[in-house]
């Protein structure tokens, strides 16, 4: 078995995910948002 090395581990792939995890996540917020106000101001 290999010997682990602290901070040694190419992460780019993960971050890539985790950033567009976050993208993803703050558009929905406010499309939920959006349409919550949309109702509100519409809704019967």
């Amino acid at each position: 078995m290999a010997e682990h090395k602290h901070g040694q581990m190419d992460i780019s792939d993960h971050e890539k995910t985790f950033a567009g995890f976050v993208t993803w996540t703050t558009r929905a917020g406010i499309v939920i948002v959006a349409i919550a106000i949309f109702l509100a101001i519409f809704g019967t």
